[in-house]
């Protein structure tokens, strides 16, 4: 997944764990004994049974799906460095560094593979498909490798490259291989991983599930006075004890009002909004839930007119997601709710686009916003996540992974909560 700044304050949770107040603490968890987590975290046990990785046949369709993808973009070969795309397509996950590895996939065959050397018995390990693993000492060149694949299979013509490619690679494949012609492989890679089948789904619902559980789990747990960084941290013990690895960016009163956060917050206090936006990945795949609640006190009219503009906005994302209908309709559907209600115009209030692209990574293509004229498509999966901003006061978001069916969209997740009780 790409470390974006929501990501990476998300994460933030997971590092440490402190107690929120002796009065609401229960079992301790980790080595101190000051370190306890609420009874709402204490009870909560793992969601994942009945959730199966992607098999060995489905990557293997999935390469298939690919070449065919190749053949109508005439594309020779695609290469594919460690990353979501290299996982996605072989299962092999492998940190991203300076030394090279990847795989070379062509129109026929199996993939190739290309290893540091002394990294090859670890690469073994993750290669389940494909035999020809050719490895490189560390004074030689990957790319020579790469383009002695390309030669050897009579591919060395029209080469993708996958869009997360770091440059230092693609650059040194295209030195590697003068004559060859390097393109984009995105109409393959994405155009792959765009529409999810029902297993991808499957996992995507029960991620979402989890996370779901974890934001109502963090939201009972709450007390006045605990800091956003205690809450986040919460987040991740809950996500852990579900089953999942994940977190949340938590974000407290006038601070909500920086949909991403600020690097000055405040505790929190009786009367605040309170933006949780989180999420993790189940078998590779992830969920991306945001909930806006108001904490220990009655919600004022204000507080309760925003929540339900944004909450109108989403239904209405909801309902022009559909076969056929333009990325940017969506995203236009949820800003007129949002404008109509006297909080434009543009995007004086609404600051950001309605939706991102999810899959196995937390952000991919494609993206609900203006000037996106791609028509959407049964399987594409989407945040649906409008919000109002306003500086100095609040700020609201309601987020939910949505996927499109045959004759609409459908959310992952039930929503039927209100400002008293978010997470529900």
């Amino acid at each position: 997944m790409p470390m974006t700044r929501r990501r990476l304050l998300q994460l933030s949770g997971a590092a440490t764990f402190r107690s929120l107040g002796s009065e609401s603490l229960a079992a301790p968890v980790g080595a101190g004994p000051s370190e306890a987590v609420p009874p709402a975290i204490a009870e909560l046990k793992p969601m994942t049974e009945g959730v199966s990785p992607i098999s060995l046949d489905e990557h293997k369709a999935r390469l298939a799906r690919a070449q065919n993808l190749m053949a109508e973009e005439g594309l020779d070969a695609v290469l594919l460095a460690s990353g979501t795309s290299l996982a996605y397509f072989t299962g092999a996950e492998w940190g991203s560094s300076e030394r090279f590895f990847g795989a070379v996939l062509t129109r026929e065959g199996e993939p190739a593979w290309v290893t540091p050397a002394f990294e090859k018995a670890r690469a073994l390990e993750q290669i389940r498909i494909g035999s020809d693993v050719r490895a490189w000492e560390e004074h030689e060149s990957p790319y020579a490798l790469v383009a002695g694949i390309l030669r050897d299979r009579k591919a060395a013509g029209r080469i993708g490259i996958e869009e997360t490619m770091p440059f230092v690679f693609a650059d040194g494949m295209a030195r590697a291989l003068p004559a060859g012609q390097v393109a984009s492989a995105t109409a393959v890679t994405a155009g792959c991983r765009v529409i999810k089948d029902a297993h991808e789904i499957a996992l995507m619902r029960r991620a979402g599930e989890i996370t779901l559980r974890a934001h109502r789990a963090v939201f009972a747990s709450l007390k006045e006075g605990v800091t956003q960084a205690e809450a986040s941290r919460l987040s991740a013990e809950a996500h852990r004890r579900l089953g999942m690895p994940g977190g949340s960016l938590v974000l407290f009163g006038a601070d909500a009002a920086f949909p991403h956060g600020t690097t000055r917050p405040q505790p929190l206090k009786a009367g605040e909004v309170v933006l949780m936006d989180g999420g993790g990945r189940l078998h590779g795949y992830s969920s991306d839930i945001t909930r806006t609640g108001v904490f220990g006190a009655a919600p004022t009219g204000r507080q309760r007119e925003v929540w339900d503009v944004v909450r109108r906005a989403q239904e209405a994302a909801l309902k022009a997601a559909r076969p056929g209908a333009e990325c940017q309709a969506v995203d236009a559907a949820a800003r007129t709710v949002i404008v109509d209600a006297g909080f434009g115009p543009d995007y004086r209030y609404f600051t950001h686009r309605v939706g991102h692209g999810i899959g196995m990574d937390g952000h991919e293509w494609t993206y609900l916003v203006r000037g996106n004229a791609t028509k959407l498509r049964p399987g594409m999966c989407f945040s649906d996540e409008p919000g109002i901003y306003i500086p100095g006061e609040m700020g609201i978001r309601h987020e939910d992974v949505i996927f499109i069916t045959e004759a609409g969209a459908e959310g992952m997740t039930k929503w039927t909560g209100s400002p008293e009780e978010p997470a529900v």
